[in-house]
């Protein structure tokens, strides 16, 4: 059988702040991974990802390993940088080079490829291109931030592709056309608004909403999760995640808190972060112009007028937190104090700015494995070397 291998070229390496700790297709895009997504259109499950030598031994639940070795003729080897359609369906039959907007995301190995030859990323795929072509629905991702800026595209699609034919509301009060669903197993308690004008809702299996909940699709609520109230807008909310307030435009990879009032707009919000009560996020510049952010070539415009934060895996922010328009907040940074923080913290900073302290590595391991232990999940055996590799390398993150 043929695997599945997600390849994190250059550009996608250079997706902070979730770079570091995460290869692309562990990223939620719209209303999936980028490695679901993949999974979903070529029908075979990821076998392996190439991505940075500091992701050698990442881990986490059902996610495939690094490559080792070589890849063997037959596997699709897939740009994590694509986003393909949800509602793609499977390739032609016998295509061995899959292009989305004209350009190639995947192609399937007529002979095994040493791991050396994708091992820097700056191989293109054009340069493996061999065989019958099909083409493929779906969205490119040229920085971190155009998952913000794509999502509200993206979560419409999807959230259409996945709800049922006939979307029963099951509990929820729904204004709109597009509709609404909550999948068996989820609980939807009285008082529960679906505004599903501009899009559809989908509340996904064991998840939990709360009386007072106003949820604007197109909007997902991930397996688990529990949304405690407020309104949240056009938001892909992955599993086992605690919400409330405001939220909107914004994606959480998953078991991560926002379990309090606050506003948090045009995000990204790392796996096993969490959001102090009444952290907030501004969006929008009060000039209403294109807002800038960090890159891994300094600060760039990215086209967008809406923009919050990217915020890292196990980055924390106290009571209070005011986050500039356009932040980058580095993995495992604590984030607190009495001044609203730089637009760019550190991985594991500590404070609210210059000069930063540092949250000393056995602090940060034995303070993970608390947060993980609260959602009943073990830190992976190996993630005591995996992070003590990403310590070293906190200050060229």
């Amino acid at each position: 059988m043929s695997g599945l291998v997600l390849y994190d070229d250059a550009a996608a390496r250079g997706f902070r702040p979730f770079a570091l700790t995460r290869p692309a297709g562990e990223l939620r895009a719209g209303a999936a991974l980028i490695r679901e997504r993949w999974a979903r259109t070529l029908d075979c499950a990821a076998t392996a990802f190439v991505g940075a030598p500091h992701l050698a031994d990442f881990e986490e639940f059902d996610a495939p390993p690094a490559a080792r070795g070589q890849l063997a003729a037959g596997d699709w080897v897939v740009n994590a940088r694509c986003a393909p359609s949800l509602a793609a369906s499977s390739p032609t039959a016998g295509a061995r080079v899959l292009r989305c907007n004209g350009r190639v995301a995947a192609v399937r190995l007529g002979e095994a490829l040493p791991l050396s030859a994708l091992g820097d990323g700056t191989l293109s795929l054009e340069s493996l291109v061999h065989g019958p072509e099909a083409t493929l629905d779906g969205w490119w991702l040229e920085h971190a931030w155009d998952l913000v800026g794509l999502l509200p595209t993206m979560l419409l699609a999807d959230v259409q592709a996945l709800l049922p034919v006939s979307a029963e509301p099951q509990g929820m009060t729904v204004l709109g056309e597009h509709g609404a669903h909550a999948e068996r197993g989820a609980r939807i308690e009285p008082y529960v608004v679906a505004d599903t004008t501009a899009g559809p809702v989908l509340v996904r299996a064991g998840a939990h909403v709360q009386s007072f909940t106003r949820l604007v699709g197109p909007c997902v609520i991930g397996e688990g999760s529990t949304v405690m109230g407020g309104r949240v807008a056009c938001c892909s909310i992955g599993p086992q995640v605690k919400v409330a307030g405001e939220m909107s435009v914004t994606i959480m990879i998953g078991h991560a808190n926002k379990g309090h009032d606050g506003f948090v707009g045009h995000s990204v919000i790392g796996r096993w972060a969490n959001l102090g009560a009444g952290t907030i996020t501004s969006n929008l510049k009060n000039s209403y112009g294109v807002v800038t952010m960090h890159s891994r070539d300094g600060m760039r415009s990215t086209g967008l007028q809406f923009l919050g934060a990217l915020i890292g895996d196990h980055a924390k922010t106290g009571i209070g937190t005011r986050i500039p328009t356009g932040s980058v907040i580095g993995a495992a940074a604590n984030v607190f104090g009495t001044r609203m923080p730089p637009k760019v913290v550190p991985p594991f900073a500590w404070g609210d700015g210059e000069p930063w302290d540092t949250f000393a590595l056995d602090r940060f391991l034995t303070v993970a494995a608390r947060v993980m232990g609260r959602r009943g999940v073990l830190p992976p055996p190996g993630s005591q070397a995996h992070w003590t590799r990403l310590f070293a390398m906190r200050e060229d993150a």
